[in-house]
């Protein structure tokens, strides 16, 4: 499960870009165009998520699908790592049995997680 797409509207392309390019790495991202005013991320498959900074610097929260619950984990660092803030430390959530999360204000305090659904878990608390 991945994002079909998602823009985020951010007022410092150059500070947002590199701090997504260092948080999204564990995740296998990488910087798949880049027209200045706009840059897409790819994830292997497909350029679903997009950084914009038309000005107005309006964010949001965006999940992006993790393989793992060492992905979640090494996102969590990356993003710590890259300036980010914490918004809830890798583990399991209550919104339901096997959402395993981490949550990341990014420099601008937009809220970005990365989320493993744990089907394992499931089967073993049903």
């Amino acid at each position: 499960m991945t994002i079909a797409h998602m823009s985020y509207n951010i007022k410092d392309m150059k500070v947002e870009k590199a701090w997504f390019e260092k948080a999204l790495a564990p995740l296998g991202y990488t910087v798949g165009q880049d027209y200045g005013s706009a840059v897409g991320f790819f994830d292997g498959h497909d350029t679903d998520f997009w950084l914009s900074s038309d000005g107005n610097g309006e964010g949001g929260h965006i999940a992006f699908a993790a393989k793992s619950q060492e992905e979640v984990q090494g996102f969590y660092e990356a993003a710590l790592a890259a300036g980010g803030k914490d918004n809830g430390k890798p583990g399991y959530r209550s919104y339901w049995e096997g959402y395993y999360a981490a949550f990341v204000y990014d420099p601008e305090g937009n809220n970005v997680e990365a989320v493993f659904y744990d089907y394992d878990y499931n089967a073993a608390h049903s």
